[in-house]
């Protein structure tokens, strides 16, 4: 069991790594809300985190303001539970119309490994660092 939650914790923080990285780098990263953005800061990803919750725009209006600012490519960071997935697929649809590409690569890896355990992006630091407690503890 160690052995295994070891394994998912370096998976989680190298995927986190690579994302602030991607971020860096200028990519912008949309979550739903601001507490994400808050999460994603105490994990180091610096860069351009865009909320598309509660900021009184439409998504076709968000995704307009991402084309005018001249990106190519946006990446999607929704919650992972039911309600994020359906955001992930309606702002896929309307980057698909704007000919942005949108990257869901860093969604689908951090679903793949915390889905189950986590439904959003605001508890990834804490997740975190229980992750680290139940490691020492076993």
């Amino acid at each position: 069991m160690p052995e295994a939650l070891r394994r998912k914790a370096e998976q989680v923080s190298q995927i986190i790594q690579e994302l602030a990285v991607e971020v860096k780098k200028g990519v912008p990263v949309m979550v739903e809300g601001k507490k994400d953005k808050i999460a994603l800061r105490k994990l180091a990803v610096k860069g351009n985190i865009i909320c598309v919750k509660n900021c009184r725009k439409s998504l076709a209006d968000i995704v307009y303001e991402i084309g005018e600012k001249g990106y190519k490519e946006v990446i999607l960071l929704m919650d992972f539970d039911r309600r994020g997935k359906e955001w992930t697929k309606k702002l896929n649809e309307h980057l698909e119309r704007a000919k942005i590409k949108s990257n869901m690569r860093f969604w689908r890896i951090l679903h793949g490994l915390v889905g189950r355990e986590l439904k959003d992006v605001e508890g990834l630091p804490t997740y975190m660092v229980n992750l680290q407690k139940r490691i020492g503890n076993s």
